[in-house]
């Protein structure tokens, strides 16, 4: 074996392996993937059901590589032309058919931590540098810090809004006076998963800031508010020649017929989704009130999860929670996400962090 070769192999075995939200048991209550706790839009079931009991289904057939009616119907969703669309398995798809379009070997990608822990793994995948750059005091992203981190390496910036794990956002206001001090040539990634739990009046918006900076590129995904995270559909909207570039590196293939089906029927049916997005907002408000209440330390999140700064003494507290199976993510040493789930799972989730903070003192932030 080449030394470079087992130089790149060695990179590879020292990445952490990405870890996928836990849940043993009959009984046990999973808390820990952010996943929205209700199924598809009955309108989106009956459109997969008929399309899977169809011989005629085309199943033997590849999928569009192209996705042409359901760019075609993203881009009439938010006022821009399809071909400023480019989709994904999933917004994580999308943001590494990103990282490889615009960075390699010798190339730097920013981005605030934490984060969405899947950022570190994609940039080293792709051969280039990640550059992590803490968060404020506060859990927010340091826009000041994330911009004096900018060399002539720097190709990518990511900006995760609401902040995954944390919940938190970034302002219109905030974001622009980043991106007048950001090199033209530098790509600026909003990535906007958990878009539709945000009620942050002043939180920016990118697909409005793709409008005015052609290296901006807005990610979204169908996992979270419309619940087809096991279909695996996101999508990108950005200048047409940089969704050209994410069209050339995208896996062939990668997006389902089943999946490019769900997500049209979905759009075609957002006045039953926003019912269902409410009814999560309003149980984030419960359960961040009643956390409070038990006396623990937690932010405003714009998600759907809220983040509870359990410092040293998470692994404690992540025991207790799976005594009760309540499955929870936790990074030791750091704070522990808890997913809004159904107001039933909510109540167990409840109910063991009552048992935990009994156990000992809150940790302060």
């Amino acid at each position: 074996m080449s030394d470079r070769l087992s130089e790149r192999r060695d990179v590879v075995r020292s990445l952490p392996a990405y870890k996928q939200g836990a849940a043993e048991g009959a009984d046990a209550v999973k808390l820990s993937s952010n996943e929205n706790p209700y199924p598809p839009l009955p309108s989106v079931v009956s459109e997969i059901a008929a399309q899977m009991s169809d011989p005629l289904s085309g199943f033997n057939r590849y999928p569009s590589m192209g996705a042409e009616p359901l760019r075609a119907a993203i881009a009439a969703r938010h006022g821009v032309t399809p071909e400023q669309v480019a989709v994904g398995a999933g917004s994580v798809e999308v943001a590494s058919q990103l990282i490889h379009a615009v960075a390699g070997a010798g190339d730097e990608v920013i981005f605030a931590w934490r984060s969405f822990e899947a950022y570190p793994i994609l940039t080293v995948v792709s051969g280039a540098t990640p550059v992590p750059v803490p968060l404020t005091a506060d859990l927010h992203h340091d826009l000041d810090a994330m911009a004096a981190a900018i060399t002539d390496r720097t190709r990518l910036i990511l900006l995760c809004t609401p902040n995954n794990p944390t919940g938190t956002t970034l302002g219109a206001e905030e974001v622009e006076r980043f991106l007048a001090r950001v090199p033209e040539n530098v790509v600026v990634a909003i990535d906007e998963a958990y878009v539709h739990f945000n009620r942050d009046p002043h939180a920016v918006s990118g697909v409005e800031m793709v409008a005015r900076h052609p290296n901006v590129i807005a990610l979204q995904t169908f996992s979270k508010a419309y619940g087809l995270a096991g279909l695996r559909i996101g999508f990108g909207i950005g200048s047409v020649d940089l969704c050209d570039d994410l069209r050339r590196v995208a896996v062939p293939f990668a997006v389902s017929g089943v999946a490019q089906r769900a997500a049209l029927a979905s759009l075609e049916h957002e006045d039953e989704l926003t019912e269902r997005v409410e009814r999560i907002v309003a149980e984030r408000g419960r359960v961040t009130e009643e956390l409070r209440g038990q006396g623990w330390s937690v932010g405003d999140s714009q998600a759907n999860f809220v983040w509870l700064a359990t410092g040293d003494d998470t692994a404690r507290i992540d025991g207790v929670l799976r005594e009760e199976h309540v499955f929870a993510r936790c990074w030791q040493g750091e704070g522990i996400r808890l997913s809004i789930g159904s107001p039933a799972e909510n109540d167990r989730g409840l109910a063991a962090l009552a048992k935990a903070v009994k156990g000992a003192p809150v940790p302060a932030v």
